[in-house]
């Protein structure tokens, strides 16, 4: 795998991104105290844990960054031809990542709601919703999302995008996403269409 530098990533350790994210054992097990996200990351997509590296990737993003990977994904899945109901949880999610101001996070949150949870886009809108602010309605008081709740709405985005459909064909859609993932913790904008897939062991 080439290798990569990680512009959007700030921490300097792969260990740190790691505390609060539920790895498998196998994951643990190639994870050194000293290790850099990149080298990390390269490690669980040799070893085909992609499950594991779409978790540490998105929590290692920043919010903004992991977001809209998840918006990238759950497009994908979504594919041509959806009524603009289904649309709408990704299209506001979106809407957050462009400008990230609370009411777009809120609507966000409308949008999942009213999909029931179901399916990458409204993970991609709670991503969005989890980023910050009050989890609590407006005119309650206040509480504050854990900071690794985006990190998780994302890789629920990114692995439901990767099953829901032909799901034998997910490893390969992995690689895609990940590559993707790559692309923005690179700097990029994750759009791969014009640019040459991105070498993977």
């Amino acid at each position: 795998m080439t290798e990569y530098v990680f512009t959007k990533v700030t921490a300097p350790r792969a260990a740190s991104v790691c505390q609060d994210i539920d790895l498998d054992e196998a994951a643990r097990r190639l994870l050194s105290p000293e290790g850099s996200p990149a080298d990390f990351l390269r490690l669980l997509m040799e070893n085909a844990l992609y499950p594991d590296a779409v978790k540490f990737l998105a929590r290692a993003l920043p919010k903004r960054e992991s977001t809209w990977w998840a918006c990238l994904c759950a497009r994908t899945a979504l594919g041509d031809g959806q009524a603009p109901e289904a649309l709408k949880p990704v299209e506001l999610a979106e809407q957050w990542v462009y400008k990230p101001s609370e009411e777009h996070r809120r609507l966000a949150f409308t949008a999942a709601e009213a999909h029931q949870f179901q399916g990458p886009a409204s993970w991609a809108a709670m991503a969005a919703f989890w980023s910050g602010g009050s989890m609590a309605p407006p005119e309650a008081p206040a509480v504050p999302p854990a900071d690794n709740l985006t990190g998780k709405a994302v890789a629920g985005a990114v692995m439901l995008a990767a099953v829901q459909v032909e799901p034998e064909k997910a490893p390969a859609k992995y690689r895609r996403f990940l590559e993707q993932g790559i692309d923005i913790a690179c700097g990029g904008n994750g759009r791969l269409d014009s640019k040459p897939a991105a070498p993977h062991a």
